[in-house]
């Protein structure tokens, strides 16, 4: 209601009503799906309950420049991590996925064994600005399933470092640093190394990361790098689209009422 009154809309001006049906947390998404059901029933508005997962893989289309259809979509948040290969907006097609921990979970993860706060992706790209990511040689996954991920190794490998160091209370600031950008590295190196597996596989016209962690600045470097020396157009939401956001879930309902 605050939203409509704010855009001057009114509920006789909106044309089709959406809510994020899953996956995530069972008590808000009970609370928002009843609610606009509620609302759609007794305004007589058809009601699209969408996929959350589907509401990153199309946040690109929210940006100035869209995804050109097929793109490869690398989907990288705090509970997926997901590599897809997406032909239009009804055919999304599963090419690797992780076998335990999100990259996003691991970045908090870490960031909290650091005690850097929380949320870690934020967190630990500002200490890695300030580190060296070759300092320590954090074991990068490589899976038989070539274009799956793995993090959980990775995390393990950071809490045993800090372990042999004498716990995080022995650290220096400079020390943090150093193992910030070198966990940084060695997470986001699978994600490119599987991006760019998947481009010698299929041919595809763009790529998008989306999801929390396509915020970070080293990992758009690397894959914005990538796309140029295989001449693609990659499509990375804005800041504000990149987290969960309400802009993503009416778009992506708007598409499916559509097509």
């Amino acid at each position: 209601k605050s939203a409509l009154k704010k855009s001057n809309i009114v509920l006789q001006d909106v044309d089709l009503i959406a809510a994020t049906a899953g996956p995530g947390l069972i008590g808000a998404l009970l609370v928002g799906l009843t609610y606009a059901k509620g609302l759609a029933f007794g305004s007589n508005k058809p009601f699209i309950g969408v996929n959350h997962i589907e509401g990153h893989i199309f946040s690109g289309f929210l940006m100035p420049q869209k995804p050109e259809f097929p793109f490869l979509c690398l989907v990288v948040s705090g509970g997926h991590t997901l590599l897809l290969l997406v032909n239009s907006f009804t055919e999304i097609i599963k090419l690797g996925s992780t076998v335990d921990d999100a990259a996003g979970e691991a970045f908090d993860k870490v960031a909290k064994l650091l005690g850097l706060g929380y949320p870690g992706g934020p967190k630990i790209q500002k200490a890695a600005l300030q580190g060296d990511g070759n300092k320590i040689d954090f074991p990068v996954s490589d899976l038989k399933q070539k274009l799956n991920f793995s993090f959980s190794g990775l995390k393990t490998a950071v809490l045993r470092y800090v372990q042999s160091q004498g716990g995080v209370d022995k650290l220096s600031l400079n020390d943090k640093n150093d193992i910030a950008a070198s966990f940084q590295a060695a997470a986001v190196k699978p994600l490119t190394r599987n991006v760019k597996r998947a481009l010698e596989l299929y041919d595809i016209a763009s790529i998008s990361v989306v999801g929390g962690v396509a915020a970070n600045s080293f990992l758009k470097s690397e894959i914005t790098g990538l796309a140029e020396r295989y001449q693609k157009n990659v499509v990375i939401p804005d800041l504000q689209f990149c987290g969960d956001n309400a802009a993503m879930i009416a778009f992506r309902a708007k598409s499916l009422y559509e097509n």
